[in-house]
């Protein structure tokens, strides 16, 4: 009678044997899918390049610091569209972050569990909303309300310091602005609720332990553990915010010039190539100077994200958490 191999466990089962190439299949799908996201940004940066090749040859960088957009006198200046993107991004950003920070803590730490999840649904579906949507509600509820209400209040108590003032039209750089606001809310929210929930419950017990405020343990233990994920979701709102087209084209009044104040009209770079694309009777420039225009958006959204990327990592080597 064999009594086999007193040394193996009776419940021991073979290994199951790993497929050589089953796993080279695996790699190379996993390579072709990077080469081709590196291949699609490159070829759009080369077709844009292309494109504007004849813009870049005659005019150069030049239409950065010109003023005047004027096709018909040959002058090409996007200076107005770079300002009008920069100007309504940073405001959208300005208002869009302390309400979706605000919003993400509450929903976090305070808000009765039979309301987080409700809450948080319809603040994410924000996001799924198309932004012609928010351009139409921007422009039949929006304008209206700032046009009557809102815009003539700042003047009369805020016109002194020369950041509301001129004809109050409605159309302008704080309305389109505020709508930006509202569609980077939800990105904002989102990521800075997943980032504040990873804070360890024994940090915010200990700062109660020793008499915190509710102020003081989300100022000292919950908001410097979870910045770096509150950056994060800030540079994702302000890249919505840069980018937005329809949204902008419908509220911010198409004019391309430089503001004088927050209630002045302008265009975006977004906007304007999409109002311009479609002329055909301003000469042979035209095409190629969108397309360089659309070339240096794309540059700053990329020194923004490169610049977001280093002040993150700062915080992540000085000690802070990361929960991208």
């Amino acid at each position: 009678m064999s009594l086999g191999n007193p040394f193996r466990s009776p419940t021991s089962k073979k290994r199951p044997r790993i497929s050589k190439v089953g796993d080279q299949i695996f790699l190379t799908l996993l390579l072709l899918a990077v080469a081709g996201i590196i291949a699609l940004t490159v070829g759009l940066v080369g077709a844009l390049v292309f494109g504007s090749r004849m813009a870049l040859q005659t005019l150069g960088l030049s239409i950065l610091w010109t003023r005047t957009w004027d096709p018909p006198n040959n002058t090409w200046g996007i200076l107005p569209f770079v300002v009008g993107t920069l100007v309504t991004s940073a405001l959208a950003l300005l208002i869009a972050v302390p309400l979706g920070l605000g919003a993400a803590i509450f929903l976090t730490e305070h808000a009765p569990a039979w309301l987080r999840a409700p809450v948080g649904q319809v603040i994410e579906l924000l996001a799924a909303i198309p932004s012609i949507i928010f351009g139409f509600w921007g422009l039949i509820v929006l304008v209206p309300l700032m046009r009557s209400s809102v815009d003539p209040l700042l003047v009369r108590y805020l016109g002194w310091t020369g950041l509301f003032g001129g004809v109050i039209v409605g159309q302008d750089y704080l309305t389109a602005s505020l709508v930006l606001a509202v569609m980077a809310i939800p990105t904002v929210t989102a990521i800075s609720r997943d980032s504040i929930a990873t804070v360890p419950r024994a940090q915010k017990e200990a700062a109660l332990s020793i008499g915190a405020t509710d102020w003081e343990v989300t100022r000292r233990a919950v908001v410097p553990y979870a910045r770096s994920g509150i950056i994060a979701g800030a540079v994702l709102g302000l890249g919505r915010a840069l980018g937005e087209t329809m949204a902008v084209l419908l509220t911010i009044g198409n004019s391309p010039y430089l503001p004088t104040s927050f209630f002045s009209q302008g265009e975006t770079i977004a906007a304007a190539i999409a109002n311009y694309f479609t002329e055909t009777d301003s000469g042979p420039l035209e095409i190629p100077v969108l397309l360089e225009a659309g070339l240096i958006l794309l540059l700053i959204t990329l020194a923004i994200n490169v610049g977001a990327r280093l002040v993150l990592a700062r915080f992540q080597q000085g000690g802070g958490a990361a929960a991208e």
